[in-house]
């Protein structure tokens, strides 16, 4: 099995490969390295790793064809990223992806990495259930606010993909990531700053949107997700959520569980939620499971115990 990884030297993008390494597949990485990171975690995984600016249409010119599998994570995330250059997060992550379309052939089976956030705007409205199934409509609450820039360029990816994929005969699907944490996501995601903030010391430690809940989902139960949907032809042409429905938790317990396994008990102040943070976000994997039979399988406490030693001892 030949297997791209665009934007595999990041955070799903190199546990992913590992795991379809473990499996046989000829992978090979194709990164910018804005988010990726050149390490002894990449450099042992020992594939090619082609260097590459994906919003340049050129850029393909170096990617030979006959994949079996095409995985499209590269993009702009982080809520730090996005609200500091939205305009950088829509252009990057649309060019890339018009660009890969343009270069794709038929067969190429497509997996496109889309987000959660697609329901933040119907969500905050009191339009969308909670758990949330894939056949709500989506919608923007307010098209200026710089945080929904990230959603709104992946709505138009799912767009681009069902269209464009159709039109060539490309196969593809596309997966609505929610709350993906693991090691190496970087520093700006809720799981890992609650973590460098514990092992810094901080006091007091402020936590911000306390009652706000999310139901997070290990990297590790992600990527068994994305295998089993990229095996499942009856997947095909299908948006499907990925995460874990098992275990829905608070920012409040989720905080008191981290400082709990970094052994730290400071005063916690609660503060409010930043602007536009949703309130609550859970998925209905009904469709996952019947396509593929998945089910999570890490728990909150020992994925949040598992990332926390990871940033002890590799984030500098």
């Amino acid at each position: 099995m030949r297997t791209l990884v665009l934007g595999g030297a990041g955070f799903i993008g190199l546990h992913l490969t590992r795991r379809l390494l473990a499996e046989g597949h000829a992978v090979t990485i194709a990164d910018d390295f804005s988010r990726g990171r050149q390490d002894p975690e990449l450099a042992a995984l020992g594939v090619p790793v082609v260097h590459t600016d994906l919003t340049d249409p050129t850029s393909y010119d170096t990617l030979p064809h006959g994949w079996d599998h095409v995985y499209m994570l590269a993009a702009v995330v982080g809520v730090r990223n996005v609200e500091s250059d939205p305009a950088r997060v829509i252009r990057t992550n649309t060019l890339a992806l018009l660009h890969l379309l343009d270069w794709l052939r038929p067969g190429e089976r497509l997996f496109f990495a889309s987000t959660s956030e697609a329901y933040a705007g119907g969500v905050s409205a009191g339009i969308v259930p909670v758990p949330t199934p894939e056949t709500v409509p989506l919608m923007i609450e307010d098209i200026a606010a710089p945080r929904f820039a990230y959603g709104v360029s992946k709505m138009l990816g799912e767009a681009a993909v069902v269209h464009t994929a159709r039109a060539k005969k490309i196969p593809f699907v596309v997966g609505r990531f929610h709350n993906v944490y693991g090691p190496r996501m970087g520093a700006d995601h809720v799981i890992p700053e609650l973590s460098l903030r514990a092992m810094r010391r901080e006091d007091p430690f402020l936590l911000y949107g306390a009652d706000q809940s999310r139901a997070f989902c290990h990297v590790d139960d992600a990527v068994e997700a994305m295998v089993r949907l990229m095996a499942a032809d009856a997947a095909t042409g299908r948006i499907v959520h990925i995460g874990n429905d098992t275990e829905e938790a608070n920012i409040g317990d989720l905080a008191k569980l981290v400082l709990r396994v970094a052994g730290y008990d400071p005063t916690v102040e609660s503060v409010p939620a930043p602007p536009g943070s949703v309130a609550r976000r859970c998925p209905d994997l009904t469709t996952l499971r019947q396509l593929t039979g998945f089910e999570p399988v890490v728990s909150l406490e020992e994925g949040a115990r598992h990332t926390f030693e990871w940033y002890r001892q590799n984030w500098k």
